[in-house]
């Protein structure tokens, strides 16, 4: 089981599975959105994710067609994000776990729009859009 919360710890959710893949996304909307270089984002199946408390404080906006981002309203915190064309999976933000992981990025994505000012230096593969 994994637990997670927003910064103000409104909203707490847990995880009764794994994690899916984990990715770099360092697209523009991601950078915005989290106010740094990239997100850090696993995969995670709907019915796995359950929140504890803060159904109330959870807003949601929709970034591009179809893309749905997911915050806490009180502190800004972003949980995750969805696709209405993929209901069944949501891309967790992992810098909102409060359990340990351990884990290992698949890839850099959308690495055709990072950030200028930022070097990637690790030998994990890197994709000028989505594989």
């Amino acid at each position: 089981m994994l637990k997670g919360s927003c910064l103000c710890q409104s909203v707490q959710y847990e995880i009764d599975s794994e994690l899916g893949p984990t990715m770099i996304c360092h697209c523009q909307n991601c950078r915005k959105a989290s106010g740094s270089a990239y997100a850090i984002n696993a995969a995670v199946e709907s019915n796995k994710f359950h929140l504890n408390t803060g159904e109330k404080a959870i807003a949601e906006y929709e970034s591009s067609p179809g893309v749905f981002r997911v915050f806490c309203q009180h502190c800004g915190s972003q949980l995750y994000s969805k696709r209405s064309t993929m209901p069944e999976i949501i891309r967790l933000r992992l810098g909102t776990l409060d359990t340990a992981v351990d884990i290992k990025s698949q890839a850099h994505i959308f690495v055709s729009s990072k950030a200028s000012w930022h070097q990637i230096c690790d030998d994990v593969p890197q994709f000028a859009e989505r594989p």
